[in-house]
Formats: structure tokens, C-alpha cells, sequence
């Protein structure tokens, strides 16, 4: 992709004018660039990683996480148990190094929100949201998952689920030609990974858009009630003032976006409140045979049969290192359990969490999560990571290890899980987990005390500032947001559109 600045050869002050200026250039920034540039507006898209393709995707975990992920991927939230809050940082955003995994908006989501606010239903048309899934899909080549490159993870997993009669599938992905490499979150080394540094921000590139790398937005300038511009501190040191003569659309993430809008002095409404994600765990289990769970795709199959109940299943295919790292002992007892590593499958299961939390600035612009599990989600968690086992054991797995603190080790029996899910340790500290999927901090409503943006994305009380990323959700959609993330985003791009075709 053609980057037409980059914030590291940036030492002194930069200034430019563009019609739009869009921050964040993953999912929501370049869906809203490919329909304004369609629409022939001068857009600039600034970006506060770099790019990561070709010769810079890294061949283990590790090195990925320092270059491509926020905070080299140990970005934490506060709370007692402190979670790894997992953020992309690259030119693309999370497209770059997630899984791939494409879910369109599930409709009882949708009809939760209409019933909460019913003028949601007329900002958001359900087929509107559906045609514009059904042009992501043709443009991102999402299909399921070949079973030639599934690999013995994935199908370990639909052979469980199968057994215990719950509803399961190879899952949908943004992928084109793909091998199997399992290398999908350190970036794809084939090339195959339709992420939007490949797409729709490439389309948009392609029509005359540009994309500034390299460079936080530190603040939306704004005059009167309007939004003029944006101020980035570029990474070689120099001051970026960008004027937008038409408009400034924020998509820098639930995290990063009230943290902008917050130091901006834009602080209308709930505003970093309503923190929302998918926490999730990870459960080993170690097979007879050979498993080799980072050959493959790496999220290959998906346990649906749960969802209703808060909880989603995935194969997740794991780096070595990372997988390393899990396995139990010390000394010549973890020497011994990495020797038999490749007979480990890796699942993951994540929880449509209750739990709320909050987002507070900080200067530097990279906000402070505030959030930790509450007992109910906990409960949930545990009796995902329960069904988790079970479908370990029904596929032919001999021992299952749940990492839960004061919890078995290693389970043999299958009825022990019943404990867990019967009792579980609900001190959040015994819980080993993550949140991805993050919503709500600068949610949406037709209420301007309720919410931060109005139904058609617009915020409440600045003119020509519009929001696009997932902090507008109203609530976590308890599946994998990235396609439903760009069908909302390409419903806020048209309405900017509209929105400037009539104004001057």
C-alpha cells in the first residue's frame, strides 16, 4: 500500500488540509474511506501504527506482538484481576493480525437495540445492515473454512461438538487462497488474509485517498460548535495540525476514541462509559495422536450451539512460544510436557459478558481500561471453559488442563468439569483470560443523555464530527465484530455523504 507520509521521518510541524480527516485506519476508518472516496472527497486517513505486510510479518508471536499489537500485546486493564485488553496497532487495524473471523450482526442483537431505542430502527434498516454485509462478504471473499486447510484443531473441535450434539461450523473468514500457515495473529506471511490494508483502505488509496502512518491524534479541533481539524504528535517528534474542511470522523477504537474525544474537551454524555467485551480463556487438551495445533487455519471452526447462553467456542491455533508458555511444570517437567506439545489442541471460549467498565484519558492518549469481571460472568466463563472440556474428552482427548487457579491441574474424568461448573472459584484472580471485542464507550442513542452519538453516527453537540468504531455499539454483540463493525461503518459513511452533499 502507498503511504503518502510517514509520522517517523516527521521532526518538525506538518500541516495539511483535506475534506475529511478519518482517525484510525482499521475496520470502521476504512469502511467510512472507501465510501467517501467513492463519493469523490479528499480523505485522509491517520494511522498511529505503521503498515505490516511482506517481509515484516514476523514468524513467531512474540516479535508480532511488538510490532503489529498496543502495548506489545500486555496492554492491561485495571480491576483485580487485570486483563490483557488485545488491540491491534497497525496500518489496517486488528484486520491485520486477528483470526479472520467474519460473522455478520446477529439479528436478535440488532432487535435488542431497536427495543431499547426503536429510532435505532429507522437509522439502522436491518436490510440495509444486511446489503451492506452482502458487499463486504463479495469484496472480502468470506467463505468457510476449507476443510483441506482446517487442520486436527479444527476438526478435533467439530468432532466434540458433533458428539455432544451441539451446533457448530467451519467458520466464515476474510481469506483468499489460503494455506493453512497458522500464522493469522502474527500477520499473514501468504498474503492471503483479505485485512483492510489489502481492501477497502487499498480501494480507497486507489481512488485518491491518503493514508498518513506513524501519527497519534492527540485532539479534534473544533470552533463554535463545528469541528475544524485534527492535532497528531507524529513518531519522529513533529507537531501535525490537519485542517478538515468538511468534517472529522473518529474510529481509533472503544479505547482510544473518548480518550481523544475526552482531551479534546468534547466530553457530551456517558463518554468512556459502558465499557463492553468478549472475556475470554483458553483450554489445553492433550490427544493420543498428534494434533500440532499451530498448523492449520488458525480459527478454522466455531461452537455455536451456546450462544443464546453467552458463550462461543473456537479452535484457536497457537504460536509454539505462545503455546510454550501455557503448558504446566517447571524444569525437566515442562521440558517433558513441550517434547509431547504438538499432541495439545488450544480452544477458546468467550462470554457475551454483563459486566461493564469504563475508559479514562491519559495524556499520551492510550486511556486506562477499568474492567474486571463480575461472579455472574465468572459463573458463565466457567461453565464455557466446562463445555470446553467436554467436548475435548468427546472428541478423544485423554487429559484436559482448565487453568483455573485452586481448580484441577488436569482433569481425567469428565465428570470432574461438573464440579467446576457446579462451584467455580469466583475470585477473578483464579481466572486466566483476555477481553477482545471491545464496544460502548461513545455509544449511540437517540437520547443525548444516553448516548454520545446520534442515531446517524453524528455527535450530539459538535457539528461535523462523526463517529464510526465500535464504541458506538450499545451493546457487545457476543460474536466476532469485524463484519459487523464495517456493515455499521458502511452505513455511517453513506450517511456522512449525505450529510455533506447537502450542507456546505
Amino acid at each position: 500500500m502507498n503511504i503518502a507520509l510517514d509520522g517517523a521521518d516527521v521532526r518538525d510541524d506538518h500541516h495539511g488540509t483535506f475534506d475529511v480527516v478519518i482517525v484510525g485506519s482499521g475496520p470502521a476508518g476504512s469502511a467510512v474511506a472507501d465510501v467517501l472516496s467513492a463519493r469523490g472527497l479528499s480523505v485522509l486517513v491517520v494511522e498511529d501504527g505503521g503498515t505490516y505486510a511482506g517481509a515484516e510479518i514476523a514468524p513467531d508471536a512474540w516479535t508480532a506482538m511488538a510490532r503489529a499489537y498496543r502495548g506489545m500485546g500486555a496492554f492491561m486493564s485495571r480491576a483485580r484481576q487485570p486483563l490483557p485488553v488485545v488491540q491491534g496497532r497497525a496500518v489496517g487495524g486488528g484486520s491485520v493480525i486477528n483470526g479472520a473471523i467474519s460473522w455478520r450482526l446477529p439479528q436478535d442483537v440488532w432487535q435488542d437495540w431497536v427495543d431499547a431505542d426503536p429510532a435505532l430502527a429507522d437509522a439502522l434498516p436491518w436490510s440495509e445492515l444486511e446489503s451492506a454485509t452482502d458487499q463486504i462478504i463479495t469484496r472480502l471473499g468470506i467463505a468457510p473454512t476449507d476443510p483441506a486447510v482446517a487442520g486436527r484443531n479444527n476438526l478435533l473441535l467439530a468432532r466434540g461438538a458433533e458428539s455432544l450434539g451441539l451446533e457448530h461450523r467451519p467458520i466464515s473468514r476474510n481469506v483468499r487462497g489460503c494455506v493453512g500457515s497458522g500464522h493469522c495473529m502474527q500477520g499473514c506471511p501468504n498474503g492471503a488474509k483479505q485485512s483492510m490494508d489489502r481492501t477497502l483502505l487499498a480501494d480507497a488509496v486507489g481512488r485518491g485517498a491518503q493514508v498518513w502512518q506513524h501519527m497519534r491524534v492527540t485532539r479534534v479541533l473544533h470552533m463554535h460548535g463545528r469541528a475544524t481539524g485534527v492535532e497528531a504528535r507524529a513518531a519522529g517528534g513533529g507537531r501535525v495540525r490537519i485542517a478538515a474542511t468538511r468534517g472529522v470522523v473518529v474510529a481509533a477504537s472503544a479505547v482510544q476514541t473518548p480518550v481523544v474525544l475526552w482531551n479534546s474537551e468534547i466530553r457530551h454524555g456517558p463518554l468512556g462509559q459502558h465499557f463492553q467485551g468478549h472475556p475470554g480463556a483458553g483450554v489445553l487438551a492433550r490427544f493420543d495422536a498428534p494434533v500440532r495445533c499451530w498448523e492449520g487455519a488458525t480459527q478454522g471452526h466455531e461452537v455455536t450451539g451456546l450462544r443464546r447462553t453467552g458463550l462461543k467456542f473456537e479452535a484457536l491455533g497457537m504460536d509454539r512460544g505462545v503455546l510454550a508458555s501455557r503448558l504446566p511444570g517447571l524444569g525437566r517437567a515442562l521440558s517433558a510436557e513441550i517434547d509431547r506439545m504438538d499432541h495439545y489442541t488450544s480452544w477458546g471460549v468467550a462470554v457475551k459478558a454483563k459486566t461493564q467498565g469504563r475508559v479514562t484519558a491519559t495524556r499520551d492518549g492510550t486511556g486506562v481500561v477499568h474492567y474486571g469481571l463480575g461472579p455472574e460472568d465468572l459463573r458463565t466463563l466457567a461453565r464455557g471453559v466446562a463445555w470446553a472440556g467436554r467436548m475435548a474428552f468427546a472428541a478423544g482427548a485423554v487429559e484436559v488442563l482448565p487453568g483455573v487457579v485452586g481448580f484441577d491441574a488436569r482433569v481425567t474424568v469428565p465428570a470432574r468439569l461438573d464440579a467446576l461448573e457446579a462451584a467455580p472459584p469466583l475470585d477473578p484472580r483464579a481466572w486466566s483470560s483476555v477481553v477482545t471485542h471491545l464496544f460502548g464507550t461513545c455509544r449511540m442513542s437517540s437520547d443525548p443523555a444516553r448516548g454520545v452519538v446520534r442515531p446517524d453516527f453524528r455527535h450530539h453537540t459538535t457539528d461535523r464530527l462523526w463517529i464510526a468504531d465500535s464504541s458506538v455499539f450499545p451493546t457487545n454483540t457476543g460474536v466476532n465484530p469485524q463484519t459487523s463493525i464495517l456493515a455499521m461503518a458502511t452505513l455511517a459513511g453513506r450517511a456522512i455523504g449525505e450529510a455533506l452533499a447537502t450542507t456546505p
